[in-house]
């Protein structure tokens, strides 16, 4: 199971919020569904979360629909703090979300598009690791071969997605 990054799961239960009022079960359900079961919060975090949220006057309970089942609804101030969020994220990542989002799988995107999502997943799996071993001592060689390979990656990706562009 996958952990997250301080700030993630705030971003994602006022997104999921503003979807529709949810229960702190049915926020945790939803992100283990939208994530394929790769990230299930604790309740131990959406709960204090939650509380936090209504405290501060982002949220605000919801009308009750079933008896003893709370839920949470965003408020003007927390449609304003997920755009905060959102802007945030595209002025340091571009709002891209391989490079933005440490789980690209919670994004929105076509059922088409599930391969590709999976294999940046991957790509950016192997930049990491690739990341760390350029800090050991790799052979010239090898740096060679690994430019090349990154700059010519990097040149038919760009030339896929111009012809996207015009």
């Amino acid at each position: 199971m996958a952990s997250a990054p301080k700030g993630l799961l705030r971003h994602y239960v006022l997104k999921l919020l503003k979807e529709k009022p949810m229960s702190g079960a049915e926020l945790i359900r939803e992100i283990a569904e939208k994530t394929e079961n790769r990230w299930k919060p604790s309740p131990g975090s959406v709960y204090p979360l939650l509380s936090w949220l209504l405290d501060s006057g982002y949220t605000e309970e919801a009308p009750e629909q079933e008896a003893g089942v709370k839920r949470y609804s965003l408020t003007e101030a927390g449609e304003k703090l997920l755009e905060e969020h959102e802007e945030r994220r595209k002025e340091h990542h571009g709002g891209f979300p391989f490079q933005g989002m440490p789980f690209p799988w919670f994004d929105s995107f076509p059922e088409e598009a599930k391969d590709v999502v999976e294999s940046l997943g991957n790509l950016r799996r192997v930049s990491q690791t690739l990341f760390r071993h350029l800090r050991e001592d790799l052979s010239g060689d090898i740096l060679k071969e690994l430019k090349e390979l990154i700059d010519e990656t990097t040149t038919k990706l760009e030339t896929i997605l111009e012809k996207k562009s015009a």
